[in-house]
C-alpha cells in the first residue's frame, strides 16, 4: 500500500514538474549555433529574493531531464535537498559530436571540446546572470555523457562541485586520470558513480576497475559514493541512481536523523551546540544557503546531551535556542534544566517562571513548565525544613 502511494505521489510530482518547465534557446559562439534548454525553477522561486539555489545541469536532457526534475521535486518536498534550478541540455542528433573524445585520453577534443567550453564558458555564466544561483553545481551524465562530465574535473577552477556519473562509458585513460585528479582537490568535491549487474559488460568492467582506484584515494575533501544495483540494466538503473546520488550529495542538508545522532552527535568531542553550528555553517558554505536550526533538531540534540549527562552542552543549547528562537520557551527550559540538575534549585525556579511569559515550544508547553515549578516549590520547602532542623540541632548542642 505504501509503495502504491509513493508511486502515485511521484507521478503527481512528475506531472506538476513538467507543467513548470520552460524552454529556451541560447546562442553559442563556441558551437556557432543555438542550443535548446529545458529549465525548471523551484516552485518557491522569487527573482527578487536573496535566496540562492544550487544548479543541476542535466546532459542528455532529451531523456534525462524529466527523471531528474521529478526527483528534485520529490526530495525538496520532504526537505531532503535544497530547492534547485534544473537545466537540461537538449543534445539530440548532436550527442555524438558533443561527446567526441580523444581515444587515447578519453578527454573531449574538436567538437567535444567546443561543447565542453560552451557549457563552462557560456551556459553557466548565462544561468548565473539570469537566475539566483548559488555556487554549488551538479553535473548529471549517463553513458557517453557520464564519461564526458569527468572532463570538468580537470579545469583549474571547478565548474561543478558534484558529479553524478551513471553507468559512464569510460574510454582511453580517463578512468585512471580521474582517480589521480581526485587526490589533488583542496575544496569539497562530491563524486557519485553507479553500475548494475546487468549493465553492458565492457562498461561495467571499466566502472568496477575505476571504483577500486577511487576507493583508494585518500583525500578528506573528496566525498565518494558508489552503487552496484541488482537486477537493473544499463537503462533502468538511471532512476535509482538519480535518487541515491541526490540523497548522498545532499545528505548534510537533511534534518538530523537517528544514524547521524548515534554515529556523530553522541560521540562528538565538544559541546553539542558547536556540532549544530558547525553543521549549518557547512551547509551555508557548500550550498550558499542559510538554513535555520529548527526547534525539532535542538530537541533531538538536547536528548543526546541528557543521555551523555552533559550539562554544559544542555546549558549552551539553551543559549543557542534563545538566540535562534527567542519567542519560545525552549532555550529558557534548557537553562532551567541545567540549573536544576546542578542543584541550583532557586535559580532553576526563577528560570522556569520566566518561561511562562514566552510561547510554547514544539513539544514543551507552559502547563508542563507549571508542573516543574510546583515540583521545585516542594523541594525548596523541604530544603528550608532541613536548614531549620540543622539550625535547631546546632542551638541544642551549644546549650
Amino acid at each position: 500500500m505504501r509503495k502504491t502511494i509513493l508511486l502515485v505521489f511521484t507521478y503527481l510530482i512528475f506531472a506538476f514538474s513538467t507543467a513548470q518547465v520552460t524552454y529556451k534557446e541560447i546562442s553559442s559562439a563556441s558551437l556557432n549555433s543555438e542550443r535548446k534548454l529545458k529549465i525548471k525553477l523551484p516552485k518557491n522561486y522569487n527573482p527578487d529574493s536573496d535566496v540562492k539555489h544550487p544548479v543541476i545541469i542535466v546532459f542528455d536532457g532529451d531523456y534525462l531531464f524529466e527523471p531528474v526534475a521529478g526527483q528534485v521535486d520529490f526530495q525538496t518536498y520532504f526537505d531532503d535537498m535544497p530547492s534547485s534550478i534544473v537545466v537540461g541540455i537538449m543534445q539530440g542528433e548532436d550527442r555524438f559530436y558533443d561527446a567526441y573524445y580523444d581515444p587515447a585520453t578519453g578527454l573531449p577534443t574538436e567538437s567535444g571540446l567546443r561543447f565542453h567550453n560552451f557549457v563552462s564558458d557560456e551556459l553557466l555564466p548565462y544561468l548565473d546572470k539570469e537566475y539566483n544561483t548559488s555556487k554549488f553545481r551538479v553535473a548529471v551524465g549517463h553513458d557517453r555523457m557520464g564519461n564526458f562530465i569527468n572532463s570538468y574535473l580537470f579545469k583549474e577552477d571547478l565548474s561543478f562541485q558534484a558529479y553524478v556519473c551513471i553507468s559512464p562509458d569510460f574510454v582511453g585513460s580517463l578512468s585512471s586520470f580521474v582517480s589521480k585528479r581526485l587526490t589533488l582537490f583542496k575544496d569539497d568535491v562530491f563524486y557519485y558513480m553507479a553500475t548494475s549487474e546487468k549493465d553492458i559488460p565492457q562498461i561495467r568492467e571499466n566502472i568496477l576497475v575505476t571504483n577500486d582506484q577511487i576507493k583508494a584515494v585518500d583525500n578528506k575533501h573528496l566525498t565518494y559514493y558508489f552503487d552496484d544495483f541488482n537486477g537493473e540494466t544499463h537503462y533502468t538503473l538511471v532512476t535509482s541512481a538519480i535518487s541515491r546520488s541526490f540523497d548522498k550529495i545532499f545528505d548534510i542538508y537533511t534534518p538530523l536523523r537517528e544514524k547521524e545522532l548515534e554515529e556523530k552527535v553522541l560521540p562528538y568531542e565538544g559541546t553539542l551546540d558547536q556540532y549544530l553550528v558547525d553543521r549549518y555553517n557547512r551547509i551555508e558554505k557548500l550550498f550558499g544557503i542559510e538554513k535555520e536550526i529548527s526547534e525539532e533538531e535542538l530537541e533531538k540534540v538536547a536528548k543526546i546531551a541528557e543521555q551523555r549527562e552533559d550539562l554544559q552542552s544542555l546549558y549552551k543549547l539553551g543559549k543557542l535556542a534563545n538566540k535562534l528562537h527567542p519567542e519560545t520557551l525552549l532555550g529558557t527550559y534548557y537553562l532551567a534544566q541545567s540549573a536544576e540538575r546542578l542543584g541550583k534549585t532557586k535559580k532553576a525556579k526563577k528560570l522556569y517562571e520566566s518561561a511562562l511569559v514566552l510561547d510554547d515550544a514544539l513539544n514543551i508547553d507552559k502547563e508542563y513548565i507549571a508542573t516543574k515549578i510546583e515540583e521545585l516549590n516542594v523541594v525548596l520547602v523541604d530544603l528550608d525544613d532541613d536548614i531549620e532542623d540543622e539550625e535547631k540541632e546546632e542551638d541544642n548542642e551549644e546549650k
